[in-house]
């Protein structure tokens, strides 16, 4: 250990002796924590833990406490945050317990004596004072009620003492003891504390669920009780979790809630009071922000540094505000919060939250470097040099892993933006290991993507991809917890997760340098490639849902389907590659150089000029798509007699209709069929069994919800029913979410066609499906299915969307559609990317099902012919009207 403080302080001097020579220009990695440092962007630190809610109350110790006014005057000194001069006081109160004596008040005081050292960082201290408690507690015989509250108190401080001192695990077990004792005496006050404290130890080893779960476990009691501090504190805490899993509304409204009860609380609990009211501040600020409402968010924050009393409190406020104007590009209003902060943070102690408070602080710093001038650039990363190598030495003292295993590892990050990789690689090497040690798959994989970057600008490409690897490792393992958190929270997801996988795959797929790879060599980094997008676009998935729900399985494609190429696009930083698996041939990959950014706005011209139907504008951008995608494998496409083309597209092209590529003379269409998946491990490979076609119809043709009127779908649900008589059909009044639970379970039928407005979104919870009484979401629509497949042992083998969109101006709003196919749980599904012309939506439907019930032709083969049924009518030859559906899922 102390040759890992000696590199932190030489890597210091380093960066002083060293940054005066050079131009330093800032990494563009942002380094962001899962589970440290959630608190730092998007919710408050943890409050009422590292300082309990259960500090010590007069009325619930003995009487002889009740009435000394040396206790109560070391009490009030402690809840206003004078620590010291309550120890002085606490002290004194010790000797005179001991000659009287009074092991009952003797136990009180040396329980609250260690909450105080606590709150000093005194961690020897604490524990001695919060053991001997417990020993004198245990000591009283005969046992008494009184006497085994002291036990619970005692027990309760300890537990308080582990979480500080960074281990969680020791303080769930301890407050479990105290728990049973609480229950037996019916102490609820103290059952919630207890509660609130166990809840807050699983948030920070990432168990949200378990967290979550235990607070809604703690709604009952606390409907039962009257407005109180502790009350208010239990539903800020319940806010703060539903604003980490998503549920934002509910978050919101639990908060003002808590806000309301604090200020109506009497002036006697004006000092708790004000901490508390600041902390949820924090909390309301935080959901703005995650809303993108950042005036409103800095109001929030602003307030909460103003109401707080306590300096640490006030922290947590400014270190919000500060992440926030950095955020903002709001470089003098930062420059000027951080001299503010720079003094606090100097003289925070050595606790668990002290030690995150400064990582986070010198995370800031760093993220601030890259809006500063190259001389203040220097300065900071010095800053952030000092501030963590004093982390690292308060994490050693505390004895905290984990702390020490960030603190190591940023302090990489300082190396690795000021080039100096021999350092950045020592440092980060250590962190890995720590992580490892104590098996902090969050941590290590944060720490061996860092050593990935590293070692691949120090071009040693074989270790880079190798700690790459480990990496997305950890990232699977991990993949369960983090979806859990609301993907507001998660916008590390797209800055500290995807990156991660797509740097990776550029680094397998990097250009050939002076060491030649074998062909052998190639196809192997290709295979790697191939399984790191299928990685993930599962992962993307999970974060939009929230949930590891999805059942992945390998499938060999050339077993699945002898005709068909998949290609996967690859949206890189510096380029766009392109894998394609042919039938029985070895993958292979091709690359143009074109910024992310680039593709995005031919993208977005193609959609923009797809909409006027009376212009041909379409084609510059269709021919630019094709000849990213399909020209170089033109002519190895049609050699191996390719019938379908299968896509796993990446980003915003998942939001153009690979049907209207263009070679100049054809769309891509007229000669392939084509479909979509996320990934062919979330394909059904079992063959579709043919049998007489039946489907069940629902729709709306009236306005509603502020939505449009859709007069053809009457035209069109009718269509289906001609040609398919034992159709059942429900239609405006009778399309409601009972009627067609019913449905689905009275009237089997492998085809469920749904006509209605419906809104596709990256955000799961702004992806829907219209009935007449509401909103389908995707999980209702899920539970609605799975109800279904209780009932009947026929699977849906196809789910029809017509008149849908995606989100405008949304570039990853493919991504609800892809959910909602692959959630909802049908083998194949074909929605539309927007709403259609209504005619020839319903000319489109009575194609599709004419082919479908063909027996030998497959899903993407009808699919096709309905499209060019279209194409071939000079009323809807645009492909405004035939290009938005698309199939996904199993193809054939």
């Amino acid at each position: 250990m102390e040759q890992q403080i000696r590199i932190c302080f030489k890597s210091i001097v380093k960066i002083f002796a060293t940054t005066q020579k050079n131009r330093i220009q800032p990494s563009k990695s942002i380094i962001l924590f899962f589970i440290f440092t959630i608190a730092l962007c998007l919710q408050p630190a943890i409050a009422n833990s590292l300082n309990p809610p259960q500090k010590p109350i007069s009325t619930n110790a003995s009487g002889n406490i009740a009435n000394t006014n040396l206790f109560d005057r070391g009490k009030a000194l402690y809840t206003t945050g004078k620590f010291r001069e309550a120890i002085q006081v606490w002290e004194q109160a010790v000797q005179f317990y001991q000659q009287k004596n009074d092991d009952l008040a003797l136990a009180t005081t040396l329980s609250s004596l260690s909450l105080a050292y606590q709150g000093l960082g005194q961690w020897q201290l604490a524990e001695s004072s919060v053991n001997r408690a417990l020993q004198v507690a245990q000591s009283i015989t005969p046992q008494t009620e009184a006497s085994q509250k002291e036990i619970a108190r005692a027990l309760d401080a300890k537990g308080s003492f582990w979480l500080a001192v960074g281990n969680p695990e020791n303080a769930i077990d301890v407050w479990r003891e105290a728990a049973i004792l609480h229950i037996k005496f019916g102490d609820v006050a103290n059952q919630i504390r207890n509660t609130l404290n166990q809840e807050q130890a699983l948030k920070i080893q990432g168990f949200y669920r378990r967290s979550l779960q235990m607070l809604e476990d703690l709604l009952p009691t606390l409907q039962t009780q009257p407005d109180s501090l502790l009350k208010a504190i239990s539903l800020s805490h319940y806010g703060e979790m539903l604003s980490m899993t998503g549920s934002n509304s509910l978050a919101r409204q639990t908060l003002e809630q808590s806000l309301q009860i604090l200020q109506r609380l009497p002036n006697t609990a004006d000092i708790e009071r004000s901490e508390q009211e600041s902390i949820v501040l924090i909390n309301l600020g935080n959901l703005d922000r995650a809303d993108d409402n950042a005036s409103s968010a800095i109001d929030f924050y602003n307030r909460s540094i103003e109401v707080a009393i306590q300096p640490t409190t006030k922290l947590q406020g400014k270190l919000n505000l500060l992440s926030l104007q950095i955020e903002s590009s709001k470089l003098e209003s930062a420059l000027e919060l951080r001299s503010q902060i720079n003094p606090i943070v100097a003289n925070l102690p050595a606790s668990y939250s002290g030690i995150r408070a400064r990582i986070n602080y010198a995370e800031s710093i760093l993220k601030l470097t890259k809006l500063a001038t190259p001389t203040d650039q220097l300065a900071l990363r010095n800053d952030a040099a000092q501030v963590l190598a004093e982390a690292v030495k308060q994490a050693q003292s505390i004895n905290s892993q984990s702390l020490l295993a960030y603190s190591l590892g940023s302090l990489g990050n300082v190396y690795e933006q000021s080039q100096q990789l021999t350092d950045a690689i020592d440092l980060t090497q250590q962190a890995i290991a720590i992580a490892q040690s104590i098996n902090a798959p969050d941590i290590s994989y944060r720490w061996q993507w860092q050593l990935g970057r590293l070692l691949k600008a120090k071009g040693d490409r074989k270790s880079a991809i190798a700690s790459y690897t480990e990496a997305i490792r950890n990232l699977r393992q991990l993949r369960s917890d983090l979806a859990f958190i609301n993907s507001n929270v998660q916008f590390s997801f797209r800055e500290s997760v995807e990156p991660v996988y797509r740097q990776l795959v550029s680094l397998l797929l990097q250009p050939d340098d002076a060491n030649q790879q074998t062909n052998d060599d190639k196809q192997k980094n290709l295979i790697k490639a191939q399984a790191a997008i299928e990685s993930l676009q599962l992962a993307e998935l999970v974060n939009f849902f929230r949930s590891d729900c999805l059942n992945a399985a390998q499938v060999d494609i050339n077993q699945l389907d002898r005709t068909a190429a998949v290609i996967y696009p690859i949206l890189l930083e510096d380029r766009l590659e392109v894998i394609i698996s042919l039938p029985q041939q070895p993958l292979s990959h091709y690359a143009t150089v074109i910024t992310p950014q680039k593709i995005d706005s031919i993208v977005t011209n193609l959609r923009n000029d797809l909409r006027d139907t009376s212009s041909q504008d379409y084609l510059e951008h269709a021919q630019m798509l094709y000849d990213l995608l399909i020209r170089p494998t033109e002519k190895a496409l049609e050699q191996s007699q390719v019938k379908t083309i299968v896509f796993v597209l990446d980003g915003s092209l998942r939001n153009v209709p690979m049907a209207v590529l263009n070679d100049g003379k054809q769309f891509l269409v007229e000669k392939y069929s084509i479909a979509l998946t996320p990934g062919l491990q979330l394909v059904d490979p079992k063959p579709i069994a043919r049998q007489k076609i039946a489907a069940l119809t629902g729709g709306l043709t009236e306005a509603k919800q502020g939505f449009s009127a859709l007069p053809s779908v009457n035209k069109e649900l009718q269509e289906v029913k001609n040609q398919i008589p034992s159709s059942t059909v429900l239609i405006d009044a009778n399309f409601t979410k009972k009627n067609l639970e019913k449905a689905l379970v009275e009237y089997p039928a492998p085809i469920i066609h749904l006509a209605t407005h419906g809104n596709f979104s990256s955000q799961a919870e702004n992806t829907f499906l219209l009935t007449y009484d509401g909103k389908l979401n995707i999980e209702t629509l899920t539970q609605l299915l799975l109800a279904k497949n209780r009932f009947n042992t026929e699977p849906v083998e196809l789910l029809i969307l017509s008149a849908c969109q995606t989100a405008v101006g949304d570039k990853r709003a493919a991504l609800g559609m892809a959910g909602m196919a692959v959630r909802a749980g049908a083998r194949s599904t074909i929605a539309s990317l927007w709403s259609v012309d209504d005619e020839a939506t319903s000319l489109f439907m009575i194609s599709l099902y004419k082919s479908l019930s063909t027996a030998q032709t497959t899903k993407s083969e009808s699919l096709r012919e309905a499209q060019l049924s279209l194409l071939k009518d000079n009323k809807h030859t645009h492909p405004y009207f035939w290009a938005p559906f698309v199939l996904l899922g199993n193809w054939l």
